[in-house]
């Protein structure tokens, strides 16, 4: 496994040794039980535990090991393989509890490669070390992205922040970008019942410095969540837990069966230039 990481307090490249982590500086950073390793610094965390907290991060996982979004899923996994190349170094910016990530090592295996997995959350972050062993795992903000400059040739972001003055240094000049988000009308059955005048997501094609933009792909399907718990992971998983109204939620709170639309868009970028 490449040692990728570089310590957050001096940009040195880290070296893994036994059970940690050190730079020639002296800078030391221990290595969980689980495999991952905790590189935000304090002045860089906004709260205690910064991130998803441990309720989203269990109902995201109940309701991604379900398959519903397995279409996504398998639509990254088929760009990435594409993409790929000999021996990619591929970022998860905002990996979450690993559901993506674990699936896109297995293709980035395949091709020689090494897969690190970066989140704010330490609880998703723990998961994620669990389901992905083999790949490199760290508690990191994705604005501060633990990572030396050109180091890395896939990055994939999904419905996480959009650091792109970040993502543009550490994509090495012609690697490949994949921006995942939602469709206009995406779990627009969900919003009818939270919210009295449901709005659809704005969809525009973004043009950033550096990148070209290859193509916009589309991933959409129709599913129905037939039990009170998938549908109450599907609510928690998102941002609308913290956004609905009460009413809304007291509405959603009598819902024991629900059939949702999923709409995605991966924008597909090259890097054009450091």
């Amino acid at each position: 496994m490449k040692d990728l990481f570089v310590c957050p307090q001096c940009k040195r490249a880290l070296i893994r040794e036994e059970s940690l982590y050190r730079c020639s500086a002296g800078h030391c950073f221990d290595m969980a039980k689980e495999g991952y390793v905790n590189l935000l610094p304090v002045q860089q965390r906004h709260s205690k535990t910064p991130g998803d907290d441990k309720t989203m991060v269990a109902a995201r996982t109940r309701f991604l090991d379900g398959g519903w979004y397995a279409p996504l899923r398998d639509k990254l996994c088929r760009l990435v393989d594409r993409l790929g190349g000999k021996q990619p170094v591929l970022l998860d910016a905002g990996c979450g509890e690993g559901y993506y990530t674990a699936a896109l090592a297995q293709v980035i295996a395949a091709h020689d490669g090494q897969t690190v997995g970066v989140d704010l959350s330490k609880a998703a972050v723990r998961r994620t070390a669990k389901r992905c062993p083999d790949a490199l795992s760290a508690v990191a903000s994705v604005y501060h992205l633990p990572l030396a400059d050109a180091s890395v040739d896939l990055l994939v972001n999904c419905f996480s922040p959009l650091a792109i003055e970040e993502f543009r240094r550490v994509l090495r000049a012609g690697g490949y970008f994949l921006y995942v988000v939602p469709g206009a009308r995406h779990l627009w059955e969900l919003k009818e019942i939270l919210y009295e005048n449901p709005y659809e997501n704005e969809e525009k094609q973004e043009a950033y410095d550096g990148f070209q933009l290859l193509s916009c792909e589309s991933v959409e399907s129709r599913f129905t969540l037939q039990t009170r718990e998938d549908v109450e992971s599907l609510f928690h998983m998102t941002p609308y837990t913290w956004k609905t109204p009460k009413e809304g939620a007291a509405r959603l709170s009598e819902v024991n069966e629900l059939t949702v639309t999923a709409q995605f868009r991966i924008y597909v970028y090259r890097k054009t230039k450091n």
